[in-house]
C-alpha cells in the first residue's frame, strides 16, 4: 500500500515523516527527489538549460534556483514550461523509488508529497494521511519558523488549498496541535489500522 503524506505549510508534516521513518517505514520524499532530478548530468537538468539558458547556472554548474525562480516568477508561460520539464521527471523517479522499496519487501511505502492534492497526484497513492493544524496556528508557526511578516505568511498559506478543504480528502488525520507525544500516540493508532485495512 502506498500512503500519501500531506499537510499544509508549517503543519508539522516533516515531524510526522521523521516519526514514520523512525518506525521503519520507507519514505519517498517529493522535495528530495525534486532536488535530485535537476542535478548536473540528469536529463531534466539538460532540458532546463536548453530551455532557460546557461545564465541560470552557478559557477559549479548547478542550477541557481533563485535565478531560475526570478525568471519564472510572474511569467505563467515560463513557469508552465518549467513544470512540464520537471513534474514528469519527479513523478517517474517517485514511482521508481516506491517500486524499489516494494521489491525489498516493504508492504507500506510513504509518499511524502506536500502538494499531493494541489498537484492532482492522488492517483499515485491508495490512502491519504493528513497532518492537520488550524490556520491560525499555521500562521503563527510559519511566522516563527521562517521569520515572515503576517502578510508574507498568509500569502504562502493562501497559495495552497485550505487545510479544511484537504480534510475532506484524507483517509487518516493527525491533529498536530498538541504535544509531540500526542502526535506520536495518534500516529501509532493509525499505523495499526494500516495493517488491518
Amino acid at each position: 500500500m502506498r500512503i500519501g503524506l500531506t499537510g499544509g505549510i508549517a503543519s508539522g508534516k516533516s515531524t510526522v515523516s521523521r516519526l514514520l521513518l523512525q518506525r521503519g517505514y520507507p519514505i519517498v520524499d517529493a522535495d528530495v527527489i525534486a532536488r535530485e532530478v535537476v542535478l548536473p548530468g540528469q536529463d531534466t537538468y539538460h532540458a532546463i538549460i536548453k530551455e532557460f539558458g546557461s545564465s541560470i547556472l552557478h559557477e559549479d554548474q548547478t542550477i541557481n534556483r533563485k535565478k531560475l525562480g526570478s525568471i519564472i516568477f510572474g511569467n505563467e508561460i515560463k513557469r508552465q514550461k518549467l513544470n512540464e520539464i520537471i513534474h514528469p521527471a519527479i513523478r517517474q523517479a517517485m514511482k521508481t523509488k516506491a517500486s524499489e522499496f516494494e521489491k525489498k519487501g516493504h508492504a507500506i511505502v510513504i509518499m511524502d508529497i506536500p502538494l499531493l492534492l494541489e498537484s492532482k497526484l492522488t492517483y499515485m497513492v491508495e490512502k491519504i494521511l493528513l497532518v492537520y493544524v488550524r490556520k491560525e496556528l499555521q500562521l503563527v508557526r510559519l511566522m516563527d519558523r521562517d521569520n515572515f511578516s503576517k502578510e508574507e505568511a498568509l500569502q504562502r498559506i493562501e497559495s495552497q488549498m485550505s487545510i479544511e478543504e484537504k480534510r475532506k480528502y484524507a483517509d487518516y488525520i493527525i491533529d498536530n496541535q498538541g504535544s509531540i507525544e500526542e502526535t506520536e500516540r495518534q500516529l501509532d493508532e493509525i499505523t495499526v489500522k494500516w495493517v488491518n485495512d
